[in-house]
């Protein structure tokens, strides 16, 4: 049976945008390995200068055209979201949280996106929607309320500030999306960011990079390469094809993989609450995408 179009947009909607989420899935813990030796701000920022340099080779190989400057002002909006913002802060976070507990406050993220998709793109979604999105946020919440630390402190705040720009940033690059292809938006974006970011970089490298652990440059290549480069491009075609506010929801699966991925590689306790609350938010997701 040959599928409709809209439902081969949704499908491609949903599949690149898995795609990102799993990748995604694995930068907490990655940040978390690469702050255990390096500055976070080195991390956080040279992540975008490793992304923007193999940008700039792709855009040179493939002969794309520079952007018309009107968009100057919406790509700007996604290197302070996604580029500068989420990376610098979830670093700062990373050097004090664990990352199962950063995990559990980027589960907002779904949200944030969603209510940014709605504002920025004109989305329109139905109310029960709305009702699952919130359930799973909810869960979200509770998982965090009932794992943390009973108390806000410097690591909470740089989260809920990363999760803040990632949201923005999300929805303003899938705009973008909708005029450039996917992969364009998040390699325009970090080309442009290189010549404010390398300069800061550079004054923030280890003296001697002998001295890294072969662990902590492993977690950096990871940032730069899969979560900064790759992991957008699948992100923002999913956005951009199966919309903003739906696709996003897959978000509130990432905390959980990046749990799971925490349990793995960094020996961080996976517990029987983390599970149930994990199914919980599976459901909704399921139910959301449905509406």
């Amino acid at each position: 049976m040959k599928l409709s179009s809209k439902s081969q947009k949704d499908l491609t909607g949903w599949g690149y945008g898995s795609l990102g989420i799993l990748i995604f899935s694995l930068t907490l813990p990655a940040t978390r390995l690469a702050v255990s030796e390096l500055e976070p701000i080195f991390v956080g920022l040279g992540r975008a200068v490793v992304a923007g340099s193999l940008s700039l080779i792709l855009l040179i190989l493939t002969r794309q055209t520079i952007p018309p400057w009107r968009f100057l002002p919406r790509f700007a909006v996604v290197v302070g979201g996604v580029v500068i913002g989420f990376p610098w802060l979830s670093a700062i976070a990373m050097r004090d949280a664990s990352a199962s507990h950063g995990a559990v406050i980027v589960g907002l993220l779904p949200l944030g996106t969603a209510i940014c998709g709605v504002w920025r793109g004109g989305e329109k979604v139905s109310r029960a929607f709305w009702i699952f999105a919130l359930m799973g946020s909810g869960l979200v919440i509770s998982f965090a309320l009932i794992s943390g630390t009973g108390a806000i402190n410097l690591a909470d705040l740089a989260l809920f500030g990363a999760v803040a720009t990632a949201a923005i940033g999300y929805a303003e690059g899938a705009i973008l999306a909708r005029t450039f292809a996917a992969w364009q938006v998040i390699c325009w974006s970090l080309v442009l960011s290189l010549p404010v970011l390398l300069p800061v970089v550079l004054k923030y490298a280890p003296a001697s990079f002998d001295s890294i652990s072969l662990n902590a440059w492993l977690g950096f290549f990871y940032v730069s390469v899969f979560s900064m480069f790759l992991g957008f491009m699948a992100w923002y075609q999913g956005l951009s094809a199966g919309g903003i506010a739906r696709v996003s929801q897959l978000q509130l699966i990432q905390p959980f993989l990046t749990i799971l991925a925490s349990a793995i590689l960094l020996s961080e306790p996976l517990t029987v609450t983390t599970l149930s609350f994990a199914v919980g938010v599976i459901i909704c997701v399921v139910l959301s995408k449905r509406f």
